[in-house]
Protein backbone atom coordinates (compact mmCIF):
# COMPACT_ATOMS: atom_id res chain seq x y z
CA UNK A 1 0.00 0.00 0.00
CA UNK A 2 1.25 3.56 -0.98
CA UNK A 3 0.60 6.47 1.43
CA UNK A 4 0.60 9.71 0.11
CA UNK A 5 1.11 12.55 3.16
CA UNK A 6 1.10 15.89 2.74
CA UNK A 7 2.89 18.01 5.27
CA UNK A 8 1.71 21.76 5.37
CA UNK A 9 3.76 24.54 7.68
CA UNK A 10 1.68 27.90 8.20
CA UNK A 11 4.22 30.71 9.76
CA UNK A 12 1.40 33.25 9.60
CA UNK A 13 -2.00 31.01 11.33
CA UNK A 14 -3.88 33.50 12.74
CA UNK A 15 -3.65 35.44 9.14
CA UNK A 16 -3.61 32.41 6.42
CA UNK A 17 -5.81 29.58 8.58
CA UNK A 18 -9.15 30.98 6.22
CA UNK A 19 -7.17 31.03 2.84
CA UNK A 20 -6.15 27.06 3.81
CA UNK A 21 -9.31 26.12 4.87
CA UNK A 22 -10.76 27.03 1.82
CA UNK A 23 -8.67 25.69 -0.64
CA UNK A 24 -8.73 22.71 1.46
CA UNK A 25 -12.18 22.31 1.56
CA UNK A 26 -11.94 22.59 -2.50
CA UNK A 27 -9.96 19.32 -2.33
CA UNK A 28 -11.77 18.10 -0.05
CA UNK A 29 -12.71 15.09 -1.66
CA UNK A 30 -9.21 13.83 -2.16
CA UNK A 31 -8.04 14.30 1.75
CA UNK A 32 -8.35 10.76 3.67
CA UNK A 33 -7.57 12.10 6.98
CA UNK A 34 -6.11 15.63 8.74
CA UNK A 35 -4.62 16.72 11.62
CA UNK A 36 -3.79 20.19 12.50
CA UNK A 37 -0.89 20.60 15.08
CA UNK A 38 0.19 24.24 16.40
CA UNK A 39 1.29 25.02 20.12
CA UNK A 40 -1.36 25.96 23.08
CA UNK A 41 -0.43 27.11 26.01
CA UNK A 42 -2.20 29.23 28.96
CA UNK A 43 0.05 32.50 27.77
CA UNK A 44 -0.09 32.37 24.08
CA UNK A 45 -1.58 30.83 20.94
CA UNK A 46 1.47 30.05 18.27
CA UNK A 47 1.44 31.77 15.15
CA UNK A 48 3.22 28.94 13.23
CA UNK A 49 1.20 25.74 13.10
CA UNK A 50 1.63 22.32 11.24
CA UNK A 51 -1.36 20.43 9.05
CA UNK A 52 -0.83 16.53 7.95
CA UNK A 53 -3.34 15.19 5.49
CA UNK A 54 -3.25 11.48 4.56
CA UNK A 55 -4.46 12.32 0.85
CA UNK A 56 -5.80 9.94 -1.96
CA UNK A 57 -6.35 10.65 -5.69
CA UNK A 58 -4.95 11.06 -9.29
CA UNK A 59 -1.39 12.78 -8.90
CA UNK A 60 -2.77 16.08 -11.27
CA UNK A 61 -5.39 17.01 -8.17
CA UNK A 62 -2.68 16.38 -5.75
CA UNK A 63 -0.53 18.39 -7.59
CA UNK A 64 -2.78 21.07 -7.95
CA UNK A 65 -3.44 21.28 -3.99
CA UNK A 66 0.26 21.45 -3.70
CA UNK A 67 0.21 24.66 -5.71
CA UNK A 68 -2.29 26.27 -4.38
CA UNK A 69 -1.18 26.25 -0.79
CA UNK A 70 2.74 27.08 -2.09
CA UNK A 71 0.97 30.01 -3.99
CA UNK A 72 0.59 31.48 -0.39
CA UNK A 73 2.68 33.52 1.24
CA UNK A 74 3.41 32.00 4.75
CA UNK A 75 2.22 28.49 3.83
CA UNK A 76 5.07 25.81 2.74
CA UNK A 77 3.52 22.23 1.48
CA UNK A 78 5.15 18.83 0.27
CA UNK A 79 4.40 15.79 -0.33
CA UNK A 80 5.48 12.76 0.74
CA UNK A 81 5.33 9.16 -0.28
CA UNK A 82 5.80 5.76 1.59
Amino acid sequence: MNFKIVLIKIDQRIKDAGVVQKVLTEHGCNIRVRLGLHEVSTDACAQDGLIILHVDGLSEEIKLLLDKLNSLEFVHANLTEM
